[in-house]
């Protein structure tokens, strides 16, 4: 591990906020719970040459809620206790609990590393359409780093891309293998929990950066109904449900929840749909207040265009001239999951918890790019990509409370499995006619359909992974500091073959082994400040062969993180402030001697600072605030041609982040009763357009807006009744964000507006 240029250091505020403790998990009545509770040259793919965070993110073409949400009895959403379960203590956009950092229900003030939780009510107020939307308002994420792109969730954390190894499903990991990249419904989930920092003292293999945790909705034994009927631009059309509650006839041990969405839409991108259908069916039994077994299962269709960008010319110029023909451009993803969530307590000191799930997604892309224009014809090539991925994931927990003198001990023991099946064929045909753009004079309005040659599916490869981890955790707190200890040994194997789709050659295997952990130690100045430091390491198995065939040794990476954390006394506030050092070494890096293999040398380094203040003020009143600097560099790397770019840095990723989003309800009594109006301003400030650090991206600062109206202000008859419309970009400006060297467009202004029933 290179030494750091220079240790954090983090200065600690010592004043102390008077006041008694602001209980840690306020309790939600029911009356104001809602349950809203190798192909020819092109442009590498997006994110390729940016080797530092580890994998390229989902490619284009590759080369070689106004009211307290319902959520599950007394208003928290976890069915079970402990990892997995989701966030509790909820009002509004504050979340006081999560299991995310440690797996067991540690208030999120006592846990040693950064974390966030996007609530329901938050989701439902922005009225979120993706994980990168949901993620917007949240310190320490780029979000926006690809532009528009219907296809993927596609973000970074820290400067590391999350997109396959740092999203997470009910406390279990949801990989992603190139195009099969389960996709989420924000409809469908309760919250998302976002840790920063390297998990993999819990979670095994995943990026530095941090994983987010998205929670699935779970039944309640609280009968609730809800319809959202949605308009927009773009020709959008869109139903959602959610209806559950508890089974007739089963004396309260059963209850039921179903979920679902149907969604028609265009784009702003010519021939470019953003279809979608999702049903999720769930259901909880509960034989006593000892035992629970949650089933979990999910469908879902969706249709986006096979490319989401623009043609560039030399210099950083992105185009008006879409790449994507309308008789060839469809991306396609039918996946399902099945698992369960299960807890037994044996006592109330020892707790059992099983989680599992198994998922399959079959992703299909036909898609066209244009590699150069010369005169008025545009040349191109056409890929057509299937890739299946079968996923199973296990997770087996042993929870233990005890007292040793003055020390309360929480004790987290676990074992889990994780295992994939990849497979993809494909195509490429350059043998496409060109492009004829002679007499266009609109480019925004060019919509072509013309003939494309059905490139033959004609390679293949298949690819297993294997991993076995084992967790140890202790919690010890003694006075007023709260000591977490986390251990793991991870063990590894991994096949690879290819070929052809009739005769796939010999596999290449690889087995590796690693012992990961945390350190952590918050001191209680008082109940409601609360200072901490953590060490933390992470590791990540990296595919494919150097140039002597030789597999690639996994990435590793330490984190040395610092801050505080506190709550207003007798009010919804919280906030935190956080500072990190990461660096990760061994990733993959071109070969300075050969420039069409790589080999595993490389080291980054991503160091800054965060903060964040989320508050509640009272019924439809909420605030979010957040700020980032971030310092990504490559300490050593070469670009995708070969070039030292020791020293610079990542781009695409902003230096500097802002973002806040307020809403406010007029309450009884006031003549605008029943309203309420919310915004929010996105800024990010200059990054490098290329990792040679050339030229650079300009500044981008976007502003959201909500305005929504409760008609039971008008006549209680109308109780449950609400208009809601949410504009993003609604200045429509017009920006780019260009990442190794390829440059991306953002999405313009969009509108979508919603009537909602609950009952």
């Amino acid at each position: 591990m290179p030494r750091r240029s220079a240790r954090l250091v983090v200065l600690l505020a010592s004043t102390a906020l008077a006041g008694p403790a602001a209980a840690q998990q306020a309790d939600v009545r029911l009356k104001e719970i809602t349950v809203e509770a190798a192909p020819p040259k092109a442009r590498p793919a997006p994110g390729a040459g940016a080797a530092a965070p580890a994998q390229p993110p989902p490619p284009g073409p590759p080369t070689a809620a106004a009211a307290p949400v319902p959520t599950g009895p007394g208003g928290d959403s976890a069915a079970t206790s402990g990892g997995g379960g989701g966030p509790s203590g909820v009002t509004g956009y504050v979340a006081r609990v999560s299991p995310t950092a440690t797996k067991t229900n540690t208030p999120l003030i006592e846990t040693p590393q950064s974390v966030s939780v996007v609530t329901r009510a938050q989701l439902n107020d922005r009225n979120v359409q993706d994980v990168n939307q949901a993620l917007s308002y949240t310190p320490g994420v780029s979000a926006n780093v690809f532009g528009f792109d219907p296809r993927f969730d596609a973000f970074y954390i820290r400067g590391f891309l999350e997109t396959y190894d740092g999203i997470f499903r009910d406390g279990l990991r949801q990989a992603g293998v190139n195009l099969a990249v389960p996709r989420v419904e924000p409809y469908g989930t309760e919250a998302l929990t976002i840790l920063r920092g390297p998990a993999s003292g819990l979670y095994g293999l995943g990026s530095p950066g941090g994983i987010v945790d998205i929670t699935s909705k779970r039944p309640v034994f609280t009968r609730f109904g809800e319809a959202w009927f949605q308009a927009g631009n773009y020709d959008r059309v869109q139903g959602n449900f959610d209806v559950g509650g508890p089974v007739e006839g089963t004396d309260g041990t059963l209850a039921y929840r179903l979920t679902g969405v149907v969604r028609q839409s265009n784009t702003y991108l010519p021939n470019g749909a953003d279809d979608r259908v999702m049903i999720a069916p769930a259901f909880t039994w509960r034989p006593s207040a000892d035992t629970s077994f949650t089933l979990l299962t999910e469908y879902l269709n969706s249709r986006a265009p096979g490319t989401a960008t623009f043609y560039n010319a030399p210099g950083f110029v992105v185009t008006r001239l879409y790449q994507g023909d309308g008789n060839f451009n469809r991306f396609d993803v039918e996946q399902y999951r099945i698992g369960y969530a299960f807890e037994h307590r044996f006592t109330p000191d020892l707790i059992f918890r099983q989680n599992f799930r198994y998922q399959n997604v079959d992703a299909k892309l036909a898609y066209t790019e244009i590699t150069d224009v010369t005169g008025f014809s545009a040349q191109r090539f056409a890929g057509l990509i299937h890739d299946r991925l079968g996923t199973v994931g296990l997770d087996n927990q042993l929870e233990a409370h005890l007292t040793t003198g003055p020390v309360a001990h929480t004790l987290l023991m676990g074992v889990d499995y994780y295992h994939y099946d990849f497979r993809r064929e494909s195509g490429f045909n350059s043998a496409v006619p060109d492009l004829d753009i002679a007499g266009v004079t609109d480019f925004k309005r060019f919509n072509y359909r013309t003939f494309v040659p059905r490139p033959a599916l004609n390679r293949a490869s298949e690819q297993s992974q294997d991993q076995l981890g084992l967790y140890l955790q202790e919690q010890a707190k003694v006075d007023r500091f709260v000591l977490t200890l986390t251990g793991r040994h991870d063990f590894v194997s991994q096949s690879t073959r290819s070929g052809t789709p009739a005769a796939l050659g010999a596999a290449t295997t690889r087995n590796d082994s690693a012992l990961t952990g945390r350190l952590g130690l918050n001191y209680l100045l008082t109940p409601n400040f609360v200072p901490y430091a953590s060490y933390a390491t992470t590791f990540t198995p990296q595919v494919g062969v150097d140039a002597s065939g030789r597999s690639f040794k996994p990435a590793t990476g330490d984190q040395i993180e610092a801050g505080v954390k506190f709550a207003v006394p007798n009010t919804n506030v919280t906030g935190s402030f956080a500072g990190f050092d990461i660096v990760q070494s061994s990733i993959l890096r071109t070969d300075p001697t050969n420039s069409a293999n790589q080999v595993a040398t490389g080291s980054v380094e991503s160091k800054g600072f965060e903060a964040e203040l989320t508050a509640n003020f009272g019924p439809g009143t909420n605030l979010t605030v957040a700020y980032t600097h971030l310092d990504f560099r490559f300490l050593r790397s070469t670009d995708a041609q070969g070039r030292v770019i020791d020293g610079n840095a990542l781009s695409g990723i902003p230096g500097d982040t802002f973002s806040a989003f307020g809403t406010y309800l007029f309450g009884p009594g006031h003549p605008l009763s029943g309203l309420q109006v919310g915004g929010g301003i996105r800024y990010a400030s200059t990054s490098f357009a290329d990792d040679r650090n050339t030229v650079r991206n300009p500044t981008v600062t976007l502003f959201d807006a909500l305005v929504a109206y409760d008609f039971a202000a008008l006549d209680p008859r109308f109780k449950g009744l609400r208009a809601q419309i949410n504009g993003y970009n609604i200045f429509d400006r017009d920006y780019t964000n260009c990442q190794a060297g390829f440059c991306y467009r953002g999405a313009p202004a969009t509108v979508i507006g919603s009537l909602i029933f609950r009952w």
